[in-house]
């Protein structure tokens, strides 16, 4: 469980900080949940306490994963499916996953097929 004032990530919206945490009645359930600001967009969310790790919800990278994320992007592209939809559709269960190694493998495999396509 995180607390007041942790800085966190949550896929697809970016850095954050934790602002308060509190039970809440939302469409005839009660649940605690995180309220969340969103450094770059200044958007409040709420995430349930219970769901957050299912929605990817995450501390600040360390050092090391910053290192290991570095060294994914200097790797060959992994193989890829030539169909778009498929291909689209697996990159952004990689980006939702919030693990910070899927989705370097995501930004480098586009990366390297846009250089290859132009």
């Amino acid at each position: 469980m995180y607390n007041i004032g942790d800085k966190i990530v949550y896929p697809m919206h970016g850095a954050g900080v934790i602002k308060n945490i509190q039970e809440m009645d939302i469409f005839e359930k009660t649940q605690m949940y995180y309220e969340v600001t969103i450094a770059a967009e200044g958007m409040e969310i709420l995430i349930p306490v219970d769901k957050a790790e299912e929605v990817g919800l995450r501390e600040i990278p360390t050092h090391q994963d910053l290192e290991a994320m570095l060294q994914v992007l200097s790797q060959p592209e992994d193989k890829m499916t030539s169909n778009w939809s498929k291909r689209y559709q697996d990159n952004m269960d990689q980006m939702k996953s919030g693990d910070i190694i899927d989705v370097a493998k995501v930004t480098r495999n586009l990366m390297l097929l846009d250089r290859r396509k132009g």
